[in-house]
C-alpha cells in the first residue's frame, strides 16, 4: 500500500494510511492474529458477525422501506465554558 507525501507533509501522509489501513482490516487481522484462534472459535466468532451483518441489514431496509423509525440522531456535547451562569 503506498500513500503520497504532498508538500513534505508527512501527518496528514501518516492519517491518510491509517485511514486506508483501517478500511482494509489490516489493524483487525493483527488483533486476531495475536493469539491462536482454535477452528471451531474461529468458526463461532464468524457465524455470529454474519448474524450481526444480517440483523443490521434488515434493520437499514426495514428502516428505508419506513417499517421501523430511524434512530434520533445524537446532539453534539456543547463545552461548559459556553454557558452562561444561572441567577
Amino acid at each position: 500500500m503506498q500513500v503520497t507525501v504532498r508538500d513534505n507533509n508527512v501527518d496528514q501522509a501518516m492519517r491518510v494510511l491509517k485511514k486506508r489501513l483501517q478500511r482494509e482490516g489490516v489493524f483487525r487481522e493483527m488483533k486476531l492474529r495475536r493469539y491462536y484462534e482454535k477452528p471451531s472459535e474461529a468458526r463461532v466468532r464468524e457465524q455470529a458477525e454474519a448474524v450481526r451483518r444480517s440483523r443490521k441489514n434488515a434493520r437499514k431496509q426495514a428502516i428505508r422501506e419506513g417499517l421501523i423509525a430511524a434512530p434520533k440522531p445524537k446532539l453534539p456535547l456543547r463545552p461548559a465554558r459556553f454557558t452562561r451562569p444561572q441567577p
